[in-house]
């Protein structure tokens, strides 16, 4: 079936997830992995999982119960631990909620869904390495300003690094924050910027691989619209679409 893990991914992800040895045996790992992938992939509600998968509240309770245990952070981390931090990019991206998501009124900031022109909206904030390939992910709430999560986002930046980012960043402090990490901070100047700056255009084209990251994330239905009502597990569903993105490079390269 479509979306279903390779054995590549297969064996990368299960010495990750929790062992058993006592009691009952739980129904196949692999089989809800597969399921808990197809719900990312088809943005399909749980209650619409096919038969196949077995019953979708096992995939369910299974996804947020790995996801408290921290297991996805586990892998991510594990993937995004030789990348090559060189270069960092950071930008955000804009996810629409879903209308049966937005009745959800209480515990807001919890469930991280603001007000801004589309409606109720989520932000996603990533952070991405040389190759484009995601080091470190957050959430917002929409109308958020680009640059709240700079110093989370950029807890790796290494010394002699160039960070890249729009304009919507540039502000003193960020520079300042990216010196006193031993980095160079690459960010057009704003227009109403007085002080002259640094900046290269030649390497800022480069960015681009931010926002090619965003475009694969968002090729999984269930990050490009925002359908769960807890913050927490759409946060999960980006970081798995993260990890996909991790895996599939291992197993293309030699």
């Amino acid at each position: 079936m479509r979306y279903e893990l390779t054995d590549f991914e297969w064996t990368a992800i299960r010495p990750f997830l929790p062992n058993k040895p006592r009691g009952v045996p739980r129904v196949n790992d692999r089989r809800v992995l597969n399921g808990i992938f197809w719900i990312l992939r088809s943005g399909a509600p749980w209650r619409d999982l096919p038969e196949s998968f077995g019953p979708y509240t096992t995939c369910y309770n299974r996804f947020v119960r790995w996801r408290m245990a921290g297991i996805w952070d586990l892998i991510m981390e594990a993937l995004a631990e030789t990348h090559d931090g060189s270069v960092q990019m950071i930008d955000t991206s804009i996810v629409r909620v879903h209308q049966h998501t937005a009745v959800a009124r209480k515990g807001g900031e919890a469930r991280l869904m603001g007000r801004s022109r589309g409606g109720l909206t989520t932000k996603i904030h990533a952070c991405v390495d040389t190759n484009g390939m995601p080091v470190r992910l957050e959430l917002t709430t929409g109308e958020a300003h680009d640059n709240r999560l700079v110093t989370e986002l950029l807890s790796d930046l290494k010394s002699g690094a160039m960070l890249l980012a729009d304009r919507g960043y540039d502000a003193d402090w960020i520079r300042a924050f990216a010196v006193e990490q031993g980095a160079w901070a690459n960010i057009p100047p704003k227009r109403n910027r007085k002080d002259p700056i640094c900046f290269s255009p030649y390497l800022y084209r480069a960015r681009n691989l931010v926002e090619r990251f965003f475009n694969r994330i968002k090729q999984c239905r269930r990050v490009a619209t925002r359908y769960d009502k807890l913050a927490a597990n759409y946060l999960a569903f980006i970081k798995l679409a993260a990890i996909r993105v991790w895996l599939r490079v291992y197993e293309s390269t030699p």
